[in-house]
């Protein structure tokens, strides 16, 4: 039995994680789904927990370590101020799979003064959005392609029609772009999709946005006109009751963004697309349905 880990000797911040967040290749594979058990829809995904907490954004502030408020950091364990995809690329990850080397991160959330970091954090790479004639032409992400989604500094809930809080297993609750006020024995979760439409060209954009757009009536636009899966980011915080406790470093509830830097290898990438997305087809972590 392999481990199928990547570790960067030159990485000064090294940590000491749990070894439950390094998945263990070579287990034997499930046997092949018949056609009839075949979820049509079109999915492929990755389960990244927490890895560490520093105030950096290797996209927003590249080489400036400290010069951010603090974030929550996601899958590649050597995410720092100074990463770029060659750094990202040396590194560990606690996705599952284990091939995914990409970093997701996100601001804080505290409740009063204490840090509070999700038990869910799970990434779906997602075909909807879209019309099926789309759906059937979506590429891979680029690798070293950049995303900001969100607004950091929204002022008020009109300035975020992205991001999303809700309950888990409170569906009486309903969603909202600020904190919401979840029961006992429930979960807050928020959500937040990122564009899916590249213009081609640009790993990033100065505002770390403009090289990507959302679709408009089922389709990109003009100007982005290569379509990419729809990354949704689902994290689930172990919190409820009054919202009026929690805050983001970033700010109120409404401020939630996420960043994401793609580190997925070409092939495995390329085949989840071609196998789960184009063929609209729900996927595992595996890349199989």
């Amino acid at each position: 039995m392999l481990f199928r880990h990547r570790r960067n000797p030159d990485h000064r911040r090294q940590r000491s994680l749990p070894s439950w967040r390094y998945r263990i290749a070579g287990l034997a594979e499930a046997a092949p789904k018949a056609a009839a058990d075949v979820v049509r829809v079109a999915e492929f995904l990755a389960e990244c927990p927490y890895t560490h907490r520093l105030p950096d954004d290797p996209i927003v502030f590249p080489g400036l370590p400290g010069a951010s408020h603090m974030h929550s950091f996601f899958g590649n364990d050597t995410t720092h101020a100074g990463s770029d995809l060659a750094s990202l690329e040396k590194g560990r990850t606690s996705c599952s799979p284990d091939t995914d080397l990409s970093s997701y991160w996100v601001p804080t959330l505290y409740d009063g003064d204490k840090e509070v970091e999700p038990t869910g954090t799970t990434f779906y790479y997602l075909g909807e959005g879209v019309s099926d004639d789309v759906i059937r032409q979506i590429k891979p992400f680029p690798r070293g392609l950049r995303i900001v989604a969100g607004n950091a500094k929204a002022t008020g809930p009109q300035d975020n029609t992205i991001a999303r809080w809700s309950c888990l297993h409170a569906g009486e609750v309903n969603p909202s772009q600020n904190f919401v006020n979840c029961p006992p024995g429930t979960m807050m979760e928020s959500y937040l999709d990122f564009p899916q439409c590249w213009n081609g060209t640009d790993l990033d954009s100065p505002d770390h946005k403009s090289h990507m757009a959302y679709p408009v009536n089922g389709g990109c636009p003009s100007t982005h006109p290569v379509p990419v899966p729809k990354l949704r980011q689902v994290l689930r915080y172990p919190v409820n009751g009054d919202p009026a406790r929690f805050r983001l470093a970033s700010g109120p509830g409404y401020t939630m963004h996420g960043d994401f830097f793609n580190v997925w290898p070409e092939e495995e990438m390329a085949q989840r697309v071609r196998d789960c997305i184009n063929a609209i087809i729900k996927c595992g972590f595996d890349g199989k349905p």
